[in-house]
């Protein structure tokens, strides 16, 4: 009951819009900076060699770091980490096998490709890290 009552209490005091940053640890930003930017025509924000790489998707930001230097950091809460993550990325429904086309002519595999309900498909592939991604339709979350 207690633990009810406060994350209703939570609900009430925060309201999150968007998760507006998403953070990955790479081990090459040039190689990094080359796939996101040629895979999803990313734009770049901004670029501190042999720190990060940072870059606009849709109404959010991918940032992406060298671990080695961020948990290093004085200036700001040191953070880093390791291993592989996932992030799924939006696109219109009408751009979904478009999008798989142009990843497969990039070369990059689909490695699974998974039927959510009726007419609601995501692939998923990697990137250079080992990184999990995914297309996703807009409205598989409604």
């Amino acid at each position: 009951m207690y633990l009810r009552l406060k994350i209703r209490l939570f609900r009430i005091i925060m309201k999150i819009i968007q998760i507006k940053e998403t953070c990955i640890y790479v081990r090459d930003l040039d190689i990094t900076e080359k796939f996101y930017r040629e895979t999803f025509g990313f734009e770049l924000i901004s670029k501190v060699p042999g720190r990060h790489v940072f870059f606009r998707a849709g109404s959010s930001v991918l940032l992406c770091f060298n671990p080695e230097k961020t948990k290093e950091d004085t200036s700001l809460p040191p953070h880093f980490g390791y291993g592989t993550t996932h992030l799924a990325f939006e696109v219109e429904p009408a751009e979904y096998e478009s999008s798989k086309t142009k990843i497969l002519e990039k070369n990059i595999s689909i490695i699974h490709e998974q039927v959510w309900k009726p007419g609601i498909h995501s692939f998923y592939f990697h990137d250079p890290d080992g990184h999990v991604l995914e297309i996703v339709p807009k409205g598989m979350w409604d």
